[in-house]
């Protein structure tokens, strides 16, 4: 049996999801239903790809580190177009644990099972930060910026 799952309009998208390994597992196909929606997988593959490692690895840490019995996470796409930096996907994942700030880790031992993760969203995206949420949550986003068709390499 396949569930469908809801899709915003053209530009944006948020939905909240239980903060469980189901609920990241949904997310994650949320996010690949909606990027091809907006037709990322076939005309911006690699940033299309790179985005879906990036919920991944937000959705994992709201759920692992963001926590908090009894209520959800916040999944948030955005594609905007701006004269400054052309078409921008945002991927924001709010948690509702404000009181702990990711930080960029910069020693990693060898056997570590964990502790890469914004290591790799640093890698992938152009920008990433956190945004303090009211009363006691936070944000955390990570921004691609989207090479249009004259940029592209192949076109002629």
């Amino acid at each position: 049996m396949t569930t469908e799952l809801p899709l915003a309009d053209a530009r944006r998208h948020t939905i909240t999801l239980a903060a469980s390994p189901k609920g990241a597992a949904i997310c994650r196909r949320i996010a690949r239903r909606q990027l091809t929606v907006w037709g990322l997988n076939s005309t911006h593959t690699e940033p299309y790809y790179s985005a879906l490692l990036i919920v991944a690895e937000l959705a994992a840490n709201a759920i692992t580190h963001g926590r908090v019995p009894g209520r959800g996470f916040e999944l948030h796409l955005a594609l905007t177009t701006t004269a400054r930096r052309g078409t921008t996907l945002r991927i924001a994942i709010s948690d509702p644990r404000g009181d702990r700030s990711p930080v960029l880790p910069t020693i990693h031992t060898p056997n570590a099972q964990s502790g890469r993760g914004l290591t790799l969203i640093d890698a992938l995206c152009d920008r990433w930060g956190t945004i303090p949420r009211h009363p006691n949550a936070k944000t955390v986003w990570a921004e691609l910026d989207l090479a249009t068709t004259h940029d592209s390499p192949d076109a002629t």
